[in-house]
């Protein structure tokens, strides 16, 4: 594959050192277009060395190649690492006064920015702004990583890892080459997959909560899995122990009516809902405006509970009505009791919810959440036999992808 690597005068260009890397070893033929500001953080001559190809950022260059023509028309694919607010503004207004931007204006193939700047700059309206324009213009624009910054500040805004971009520019591409991809690849192609994950926060007051245990992790490998398998993956992201990965549509979330809502709005065009999501059954019935302070002579406040809506079975019954053909996939944490073992539960759950598959899991103190390891029997509402699957969550979510796929040809073959 013919790769076109832009880089941005960042300081992160230093990491994007090694996504050439990864994309040379992976056999890719590899041009490197840096701006003039990124020759200031990484010479000419690491990225000529790194790539086996010459090295400009001039139009005025090998003027007889066309180079500013040639590149892009000839590009199978795009990555712009690290994509400054400046390039970014750029790539948004169509600007073209390097090699890169005119590249950028020429491309033909599918094109990926992997964003990296300070906080207030990625958060800025301008900088979202255009995003947004890019987004709409079919560019995969990722989320950028949070963490230490350059200086003592800390927030969104760091380049994601090497391997996360190259994961998504791999998924992107449609490549097989990916070593996240594995035998999954294409399996959900062409398809758009909302995916829920980590666990819902219902206020108190401004400062206290109720929540769960949920890391998000089982959920983002689903993601990282979608995304693998060739899907456009939707990412509700309620709270989290870990990132997003990078390539997802984000949508950050915090309660359960908030993801109620982010959830309908995703479903009505996705092929597949899944919803990985711990979320909270109750919520407080009043939330104070402020801090709940404990008062000596005082009894503890009682805390009245009202129900969540139930999202998974809203999310069938809307099908329903509509007409819809979306593949609905629940997930159910169970503990046995008096009453039933963890498969009994499930199984009565998965006939309450109407979903067409439901993951079940036994959960617990030191069990499923927050652990990298999981396992799973997946349950069918369409009389398929259970299926187990065990390892890390990565290898859940591989088999779980991999049953989604067969499932939805044969439960809706027309879609």
């Amino acid at each position: 594959m013919r790769i076109v690597l832009g880089v941005g005068g960042g300081i992160a260009a230093y990491k994007v050192a090694s996504l050439l890397r990864l994309f040379t070893e992976a056999g890719h033929k590899v041009t490197v277009i840096p701006t003039e500001a990124a020759t200031r953080f990484v010479g000419v001559a690491t990225w000529e060395a790194l790539s086996g190809n010459p090295v400009s950022n001039s139009v005025f260059d090998d003027v007889e190649k066309v180079n500013h023509v040639r590149l892009g028309h000839e590009a199978d694919l795009i990555v712009v690492a690290p994509a400054t607010a400046d390039l970014l503004a750029k790539a948004a207004t169509g600007q073209a006064g390097d090699l890169l931007t005119n590249t950028l204006l020429m491309a033909h193939g599918p094109v990926l920015f992997a964003p990296a700047m300070h906080t207030e700059m990625w958060q800025h309206a301008a900088t979202q702004a255009n995003v947004e324009t890019l987004r709409s213009r079919g560019v995969t624009v990722l989320e950028p990583a949070s963490g230490r910054l350059t200086g003592s500040d800390s927030g969104p805004g760091r380049l994601p890892e090497p391997e996360a971009i190259f994961a998504a520019a791999m998924a992107l591409a449609g490549s097989e080459t990916s070593p996240a991809q594995g035998s999954h690849s294409g399996v959900l192609a062409g398809r758009i997959v909302t995916i829920s994950a980590g666990g819902t926060r219902e206020a108190l007051d401004p400062v206290r909560f109720l929540g769960n245990r949920s890391s998000g992790k089982q959920g983002a490998a689903l993601a990282a899995a979608a995304l693998a398998a060739g899907a456009t993956v939707r990412f509700l992201a309620a709270h989290m122990d870990v990132e997003p990965p990078a390539g997802v549509e984000l949508v950050r979330v915090e309660s359960a009516l908030e993801l109620r809502e982010a959830a309908l709005k995703a479903a009505v065009d996705s092929d597949v809902v899944i919803m990985a999501a711990a979320v909270a059954d109750f919520r407080p019935a009043e939330v104070s405006d402020t801090k709940i302070k404990k008062v000596d002579g005082e009894d503890a406040p009682v805390v009245r509970l009202i129900r969540n809506p139930d999202i998974l079975h809203e999310l069938v019954e809307r099908r329903h009505a509509d007409g819809g053909q979306q593949l609905i996939v629940g997930f159910a944490a169970e503990t046995g009791d008096a009453q039933g073992d963890v498969l009994e539960h499930a199984t009565a759950k998965l006939k309450r919810k109407g979903c067409d598959l439901l993951v079940v899991n036994q959960v617990g103190v030191g069990r499923v959440f927050g652990q990298d390891d999981n396992s799973v029997v997946i349950l069918s509402g369409h009389g398929a036999d259970p299926e187990s699957a065990a390892g890390s969550k990565a290898d859940v979510a591989a088999a779980v992808i991999d049953r989604v796929g067969t499932e939805l040809t044969r439960v809706f073959p027309a879609v």
